[in-house]
């Protein structure tokens, strides 16, 4: 069985493509080359289905599947998933926090998940080794903080992230942004992954998300970086209704 998961963020879309269950190939592209790369990944795969999540504006996108009569499945707040959600407001729950826990339960069962999203905003999911998902957390991502602070003050230019290394004491406004924005960023990481190993024993930590390899390499260690975890989630979810 081939399955085509499309994961529609608010800065990019990723595709990717599973046959009998594994990951074949992963694709990311800009939301305005989305049809193209749907086009062509369908022309060439013939996919069996078709999952699709969207936390970006995804209306145009949306049109064109319906425009080619395909038969596609959307994640929604009621799509059944296999773990127990004790989020009290389940319907707001963000449709990306709720497919990463399916990839956390399905990959990680026996254990206590931490899944760190770090996109636009930074989502931190927690799941126990009983498979409840009890909530997490949302801070503000890499460009997010760069933006803030050059929207929000009059003289701070917009900058975006180094791909640098970054010195902890900035010598210049462009250098202490960087310092500010990442090393802060990865501070909050850090101390919040080891709050949560004071809590919780047998700790699998997930970092994924568009800046998620960025972070890795900066971040402790114990950390595993899996960029296509999200679309594994999709397709597990695929997996779980045919069961």
């Amino acid at each position: 069985m081939t399955t085509l998961a499309i994961d529609f963020g608010n800065t990019r879309v990723k595709f990717g493509l599973f046959k009998d269950g594994d990951l074949d190939a992963s694709y990311s592209v800009l939301a305005a080359e989305a049809q193209n790369q749907f086009i062509n990944l369908h022309e060439t795969s013939n996919p069996d289905a078709i999952v699709f999540c969207a936390t970006g504006n995804s209306k145009d996108f949306v049109t064109f599947l319906k425009k080619r009569g395909l038969s596609y499945e959307v994640i929604e707040a009621g799509t059944p998933v296999p773990y127990s959600n004790l989020y009290k407001t389940p319907e707001t729950l963000g449709l990306d926090r709720k497919v990463l826990m399916v990839a956390a339960y399905k990959e990680y069962s026996a254990y206590n998940t931490l899944v760190i999203d770090a996109g636009t905003c930074v989502t931190y999911d927690f799941k126990n080794k009983e498979n409840a998902y009890l909530g997490g957390a949302i801070s503000p991502g890499l460009q997010m903080r760069f933006k803030a602070m050059h929207q929000f003050t009059a003289k701070l230019p917009d900058l975006e992230v180094s791909k640098d290394a970054v010195d902890l004491i900035g010598t210049d406004t462009y250098s202490a942004m960087q310092s500010g924005a990442i090393n802060g960023l990865v501070a909050e990481i850090d101390g919040l992954i080891d709050r949560y190993k004071l809590e919780y024993d047998e700790l699998k930590i997930i970092l994924t998300g568009g800046d998620g390899l960025f972070l890795s390499d900066r971040l402790k260690n114990g950390i595993f970086a899996d960029s296509n975890f999200l679309l594994k989630g999709l397709n597990y979810i695929v997996e779980f209704k045919r069961t």
